[in-house]
C-alpha cells in the first residue's frame, strides 16, 4: 500500500534538480504540507517534531535533521529530532549550532571539518546548515540543525527556503 509520502519523496521531481524554479517549488509544496500538518496545533515541542520529521523525509541529503532547543541563556538543549543520537547540550560559544545561537543568524557550512570549534555529534557529517528559530515576538527558541554525509549538501537557496519554512511555522524573525 503507497502512501502520501512515497509520491513526495526526497528524490521526487524538484529537489534534486539543479534548476532553482523547480526547487523552490519543491520547497513550496513541503511548507504547504506543514502548513497543513501544523494547523491548530499551538505546542511549540509537537511543532518541531513534525517539522523535523517532514524535512527529514523530504530535504535531500541530509544524516540529521533537528532542533537544539534555548533552555538558558547560552545553552542549546537537544529537541525533536530524525537520525542518528544527537549531542545533548550545546553552549551558544561552541560549535555551528551554537554560532547561529549567538549570532541570531543562519550558518551555512561546506566543509564543517573547517568550521573552528565544530563539534562533531556525527564523526560522518561533512556538512551543516543551521537556521535559528524564532517566537514571534522575536525571541530565540531554538535552532534548527541539517546534517549530511555528503560535503556542500546545502546552498543558499536551501538556506532561504529554510529560514522562510522556519517563519512560517514558527513566527516571524528576529526581533
Amino acid at each position: 500500500m503507497s502512501s502520501e509520502y512515497d509520491s513526495a519523496s526526497p528524490m521526487h521531481s524538484g529537489w534534486t534538480s539543479p534548476d532553482p524554479v523547480e526547487r523552490r517549488a519543491a520547497y513550496e509544496a513541503c511548507a504547504v504540507e506543514l502548513a497543513a500538518l501544523l494547523a491548530g496545533e499551538d505546542d511549540a515541542i509537537a511543532r518541531m517534531a513534525t517539522t523535523a520529521a517532514l524535512l527529514f523525509q523530504r530535504v535531500p541529503r541530509v544524516s540529521f535533521v533537528g532542533f537544539y532547543r534555548v533552555v538558558s541563556p547560552e545553552l542549546l538543549v537537544v529537541g525533536p529530532y530524525q537520525g542518528p543520537p544527537a549531542c545533548l547540550r550545546i553552549p551558544f560559544a561552541r560549535g555551528v549550532c551554537g554560532a547561529a545561537a549567538r549570532e541570531r543568524r543562519s550558518q551555512l557550512v561546506s566543509d564543517v571539518h573547517a568550521f573552528p570549534g565544530h563539534i562533531a555529534c556525527d564523526a560522518a557529517s561533512r556538512s551543516e546548515l543551521v537556521v535559528p528559530v524564532f517566537a514571534p515576538d522575536g525571541a530565540l527558541l531554538a535552532v534548527l540543525d541539517l546534517d549530511s554525509h555528503a560535503p556542500s549538501a546545502f546552498d543558499e537557496l536551501d538556506q532561504e527556503q529554510i529560514e522562510r519554512l522556519m517563519e512560517r511555522a514558527f513566527g516571524q524573525g528576529p526581533a
